[in-house]
């Protein structure tokens, strides 16, 4: 796997901005199954299967071997680098280029509250069984430009990477394992004042 892989063409480009496709590439660090991608999305199999086609068709992922699993064969995928990167010679300019990237971000955005919300009625319909423990935070910043965003997410991650591996087990057999989401937009005009 490569350390970084510079997207040339226009069908891979396309690709990278569909939500659920851009997910399975940020998944397949590692090689994986269509089954361990579905379970790591909470999608179904057959889906993720399709997707992984059309990704390997335009070169952003590869098969990189198979295993038996109770009498089949499953097909181990990966994503052809570690991060991608939209080229230049896609004729975009940078200020293109930097709307497509946030545009496929408001993308996922979508993609991960409708997952979000299919996680929540799921534990919703077990809450009648037994108490479901979760929190929400949610916040207003104001900030001062594309310099200081991008200052504010690097400090933000930097911040949640260090309390994720200080309460990182390491033994899922023993832990409950929570899913932990973030996002980040400019609030919509006309939006409700938090």
């Amino acid at each position: 796997m490569e350390e970084t892989y510079l997207v040339t063409l226009p069908e891979q480009a396309a690709a990278l901005l569909h939500p659920i496709r851009s997910e399975i590439v940020a998944a397949l660090k590692v090689p994986a199954s269509a089954t361990e991608i579905a379970k790591m999305l909470n999608e179904t199999p057959q889906k993720i299967n399709y997707h992984l086609k059309a990704l390997e068709k335009v070169g952003l992922v590869q098969k990189v071997g198979t295993r038996n699993v109770r009498n089949l064969v499953e097909v181990l995928y990966q994503a052809v680098a570690k991060t991608l990167i939209l080229s230049e010679s896609l004729g975009l300019s940078p200020e293109t280029s930097q709307k497509l990237q946030d545009q496929h971000a408001l993308a996922h955005v979508l993609s991960l509250t409708e997952a979000i919300k299919k996680d929540a009625l799921q534990l919703m319909e077990q809450a009648e069984i037994a108490q479901i423990p979760s929190a929400v935070l949610q916040a207003s910043v104001s900030l001062c430009g594309e310099k200081q965003r991008n200052e504010f997410m690097n400090e933000y991650f930097s911040l949640l990477h260090q309390l994720i591996e200080k309460y990182q087990s390491g033994e899922k057999e023993n832990g409950e394992e929570y899913q932990v989401s973030i996002a980040i937009y400019p609030k919509p005009e006309g939006g409700k004042q938090g």
